[in-house]
C-alpha cells in the first residue's frame, strides 16, 4: 500500500468512516487478489467512491468540492467556454481573491498543461478542487447548455459541403461536425434528463424536441439543408437500412454517459417532409429503483406489498401511455427476486435487460404474439410471470387462468383509474366471477414532475386560494405549498425529475361482489373509497402538502 493510499486510509478512520478492522480486512482481501485496498474497501462496500476520493484529495493536500451542489458563479463561468470548458473537463466555480476556482478530475488537477491553459484563456491565477469526474460531466452539461455549440456545429456544417457525403471518411471521424452535432444533441438530453428526443423535419428546418418530465420542450432547430446527413447518421448508428426510407424501421443504438451506458430505442417514421427520427432513452438506473422511490406512500405501499408478496394472484398497474407503469413493475419484480424464484416475463418491447430474469420478446410476424408467448411460458414452470401489457380477450383470459392455477401475474392495463380495470376485462369478455377470483390488486397511477430542491420557493396560499381547487391535505398534515422557480440544476423550468401518485384498491369481497354482479366503475369506485383507498388526487395533494410537486401540476395530471 502506498504512503499517500496509506494517509487516505488513516483519514477514512480519523472520520469514522471505516473501522480498524475493517481496513485490515481490506489489507488481507488486497493481498490476495492483488488490487489496491481502497478500491477493496469500496468494492466491499464498507465506504463509498467518494469519501475514497475525498480522503485521498486531503490526504494529498488538495481541496476536494461537491460539485454537484456547489453554487456556481456566473462570472467565473463566464471566463470560459462550454466548448473550452468540455475540451478540458473543468468547471469554473468561483472568483476569489482574484483567482479563480475551477473544479476538475484528479488527473486533471495534476496536469501544469491545463492549469498554464486555463490561466491563458482566463488572464487569471487557477487553482483547482477535485471531484468526482462523472459529476464533472453532469454538471458542465448542466452549467453550459448546448444550444450555441449546437448552432456554431450547425455552421461548420453548412460551411463543410463534405459533411452531406456519408461515403467520406472524414464525416465519420470523431471531431467531425456531423458526428459532434449528434453526439452532442445526445449528451445533452441525457444530462437534461429527458425520456424522448424527437428529430422532426419540417418544409424549412428540421424540429428538435426533448420530452422532459413528460412534457415536450422545443430546442434550437436545424437548418433543412443537414437534414439527409442527421437522419442516416442516427440510422447508421442504429443499425437500420439508410437506403429504406418509404417504411417505418426499429433500431437500437448505445452511448456512454459519465461512466454509465445507457441504451435508446429508436424508431424510424416515413412523413411528408423526410423521415422522423423518436428515441427513447432507457436508463437502467430506473430499472434499481425501490417502489418506495417511485413515490409510493407508506399506506399505499403496503396495500401493493400484499398483493405482489402472494404466491398466486393477478396484480394489475393501470394508467395512460407515459405514466410509468412498467418501470413500476420492474420495482416490484426488484422486490420479489429471489434465487429460488423463476421469474419470466413476455414484453412488446424488451426495454431494459434485467440480469436473473427471462425475458421473452414478442415477434408478430414470426406468430410470437403475447397469447402465445403466455402458453410457452405458463409450460417452462414459472414462478412470476410478468406481461407487458393486456391487449386483447386471449392474452386477458391466460393471464387470469394463470392466476387462478398458482402464478403469481404482474400486468399493466390502459383506463383511466384503478375501479376500472374491472370493468374494463369485463369488456375484453372475461367473466365477472373469474375476474373476482383472480384479480388481487389493482393499482392506477399517474406521473407528476418534481420541483427542484434547489429553487422552489415557498408560497402563501389562502384557504380561499386552497379550497377554489378543492385542495384537501391528509388529515394532521400541515400543508407547506411550493412555487417552481428555475434554475441551472432545472434548465430553468423549476422541476427536475417525476413522481409516482398513485391509487390502490385491493380486491375486497365486498369488490368482488360488485364485480360480480356488472356494477359500474362508479359504484366500485364508492365502494373502495369507503374501504379507505386514497384517489390519485387526494394522492397528489400529500405529495404538495410535503413540498415534492405543486397544485398546478396535481390538477394536470389528475380528472
Amino acid at each position: 500500500m502506498s504512503a499517500s493510499d496509506r494517509q487516505a486510509a488513516d483519514l477514512l478512520v480519523e472520520q469514522g468512516l471505516i473501522t480498524v478492522e475493517q481496513l485490515s480486512l481490506a489489507h488481507e482481501s488486497a493481498n490476495a487478489l492483488d488490487e489496491r485496498v481502497l478500491n477493496v474497501l469500496v468494492r466491499q462496500g464498507v465506504v463509498t467512491k467518494k469519501d475514497v476520493v475525498r480522503c485521498t484529495v486531503e490526504a494529498a493536500g488538495l481541496e476536494f468540492i461537491e460539485i454537484i451542489d456547489a453554487v456556481i458563479d456566473p462570472l467565473a463561468s463566464g471566463l470560459v467556454t462550454g466548448e473550452q470548458a468540455r475540451k478540458y473537463g473543468v468547471v469554473p466555480v468561483s472568483i476569489d481573491a482574484g483567482s479563480l476556482l475551477v473544479a476538475a478530475d484528479s488527473q486533471t488537477a495534476m496536469d501544469w498543461q491545463v492549469r498554464e491553459d486555463l490561466q491563458a484563456i482566463t488572464r487569471m491565477p487557477v487553482r483547482f478542487a477535485v471531484a468526482l469526474k462523472g459529476e464533472i460531466q453532469t454538471r458542465l452539461n448542466l452549467v453550459y447548455r448546448a444550444e450555441a455549440e449546437l448552432g456554431e456545429l450547425v455552421r461548420d456544417l453548412m460551411q463543410d459541403e463534405v459533411a452531406v457525403d456519408l461515403s467520406s471518411p472524414i464525416v465519420m471521424t470523431k471531431d467531425a461536425p456531423l458526428v459532434r452535432y449528434v453526439s452532442l444533441l445526445l449528451s445533452q438530453a441525457i444530462a437534461d434528463q429527458a425520456s424522448d428526443i424527437h428529430v422532426e423535419p419540417g418544409e424549412d428546418s428540421i424540429r428538435i424536441r426533448y420530452r422532459i418530465d413528460g412534457v415536450l420542450k422545443e430546442k434550437a432547430p436545424a437548418p433543412k439543408e443537414i437534414q439527409a446527413a442527421v437522419i442516416s447518421r442516427l440510422k447508421i448508428m442504429s443499425d437500420m437500412d439508410i437506403a429504406e426510407k418509404r417504411r417505418p424501421q426499429d433500431g437500437r443504438l448505445s452511448v456512454v454517459s459519465n461512466g454509465r451506458k445507457i441504451d435508446l430505442r429508436v424508431n424510424c417514421l416515413p412523413t411528408v417532409w423526410g423521415e422522423k427520427i423518436v428515441m427513447r432513452i432507457l436508463d437502467n438506473s430506473s430499472v434499481l429503483m425501490t417502489l418506495s422511490q417511485l413515490g409510493f406512500s407508506p399506506a399505499n405501499l403496503e396495500r401493493w406489498r400484499a398483493a405482489y408478496e402472494r404466491p398466486y394472484g393477478m396484480s394489475i398497474i393501470s394508467g395512460p401511455t407515459g405514466s410509468g407503469k412498467s418501470t413500476s413493475l420492474y420495482a416490484t419484480l426488484n422486490a420479489v427476486i429471489r434465487p429460488e424464484v423463476n421469474i419470466v416475463t413476455v414484453e412488446d418491447p424488451v426495454e431494459y435487460r434485467i440480469p436473473g430474469i427471462n425475458q421473452v420478446q414478442t415477434n408478430t410476424k414470426a406468430g410470437l404474439t403475447f397469447a402465445s408467448s403466455l402458453r410457452a411460458i405458463l409450460r417452462a414452470d414459472p414462478d412470476v410471470v410478468l406481461i407487458g401489457e393486456i391487449r386483447d380477450h386471449e392474452t386477458a383470459q391466460i393471464a387470469v387462468e394463470a392466476a387462478l392455477t398458482g402464478h403469481l401475474v404482474l400486468t399493466t392495463l390502459h383506463t383511466n383509474d384503478a375501479p376500472s380495470v374491472v370493468t374494463r376485462l369485463t369488456e375484453m369478455g372475461i367473466e365477472p366471477f373469474l375476474i373476482g377470483s383472480a384479480l388481487e390488486c389493482a393499482t392506477g397511477q399517474r406521473l407528476a414532475r418534481r420541483l427542484c430542491d434547489q429553487c422552489k420557493r415557498r408560497t402563501d396560499k389562502t384557504e380561499g386560494d386552497l379550497a377554489a381547487v378543492s385542495f384537501d391535505p391528509p388529515e394532521g398534515v400541515a400543508p407547506t405549498v411550493f412555487d417552481p422557480v428555475g434554475c441551472t440544476n432545472c434548465a430553468g423550468t423549476g422541476y427536475r425529475g417525476r413522481l409516482a401518485i398513485h391509487e390502490v384498491m385491493p380486491m375486497t369481497e365486498e369488490i368482488e361482489r360488485l364485480a360480480t354482479a356488472r356494477a359500474s366503475s362508479d359504484e366500485i369506485r364508492r365502494m373502495a373509497i369507503g374501504q379507505g383507498m386514497r384517489t390519485l388526487r387526494q394522492d397528489g395533494w400529500m405529495n404538495v402538502a410535503n413540498g415534492s410537486t405543486t397544485i398546478t401540476e396535481v390538477l394536470r395530471v389528475t380528472a
